[in-house]
This record gives C-alpha cells, sequence and structure tokens, in this order.
C-alpha cells in the first residue's frame, strides 16, 4: 500500500512543479499527510523497524517537496495579483 500510494507523489509534484499555481491543492491536507507519515515512522522505530520504515521516509520527503512547491506557487500568484493592483 506504501509503496503503491507514493506512486502518486511523483506526479503530484510534476503537476505542481508544472502548474506554477495553487489550484485546488490543499497545504492543510498535505501536512495531514505529512503527519502522518511522521507518526508512522515513530511507531515504525518503535517496533519492528524494517524496509517499509524507508518507504514512509521516501513518501514523507516527496510530500515535503510538494508541499514547498505549494508554497512557491503560492509566492507567484501574489506576485501576479500585486503585478495586475
Amino acid at each position: 500500500m506504501v509503496v503503491l500510494f507514493g506512486v502518486s507523489w511523483p506526479l503530484s509534484i510534476y503537476k505542481s512543479a508544472k502548474a506554477r499555481t495553487t489550484g485546488s491543492k490543499s497545504i492543510w491536507f498535505l501536512l495531514a499527510i505529512m503527519l502522518g507519515y511522521v507518526c508512522g515512522i515513530v511507531y515504525k522505530l518503535m517496533t519492528t523497524p524494517n524496509y517499509v520504515t524507508y518507504f514512509y521516509i521516501l513518501n514523507l520527503c516527496m510530500v515535503g517537496a510538494d508541499a514547498g512547491l505549494w508554497f512557491r506557487n503560492r509566492a507567484i500568484e501574489k506576485r501576479a495579483e500585486k503585478l495586475k493592483s
């Protein structure tokens, strides 16, 4: 499940980078997903750390990159709004 779910993040990152807009993406949703991965990583480290832990870390990094692009895209949108004014 973690591997297949992780396949969607590179696509989301590509879409965010190319679109240069926040669109319908919610930063709160991305932060909630990141919190979920952090909790999963902590749980795995406290119980049975194994290879799955690395997939959680990889997915956390990808969601973090997508969140970073959200902030970049938001800044682009704000600059464009200022230019229109």
